[in-house]
């Protein structure tokens, strides 16, 4: 079955996005040495669970993504998105058996979530 292995986030200034995600994340965020402006994200342990993806120049104003990020605790990071300049833009959301989640906004305008998951979440 097809999986997501990449994903990109287009960005209005790709180098703010880059220390946003760093910062958030402490993702590693380099720049691409090939003939487009793009930045690969390496976003975790070779071992850890999850895709990797890049950061690239928005070249419409409707380019955008929406990815999950799973995270240890949806709270703690809310701080940190909020911190870095990111807007949260819903209210926490409790899937019962799943785990918990909130959406937000990047510094680019970008909406994605954060997940933690916790299957006794009710």
């Amino acid at each position: 079955m097809p999986k997501i292995i990449h994903f990109e986030i287009n960005a209005d200034d790709p180098l703010r996005a880059k220390a946003f995600y760093e910062k958030s994340f402490n993702w590693n965020i380099e720049k691409w040495d090939g003939p487009i402006e793009y930045w690969n994200i390496v976003a975790g342990e070779e071992d850890e669970e999850g895709i990797n993806g890049g950061i690239q120049k928005r070249e419409a104003p409707n380019d955008r993504i929406f990815n999950y990020v799973k995270v240890s605790s949806v709270d703690d990071f809310k701080k940190r998105i909020e911190k870095n300049g990111g807007t949260i833009v819903t209210p926490k959301i409790t899937v019962p058996g799943v785990g918990y989640f909130y959406m937000f906004k990047d510094t680019e305008g970008n909406k994605l979530g954060i997940m933690q998951e916790d299957e006794s979440a009710k």
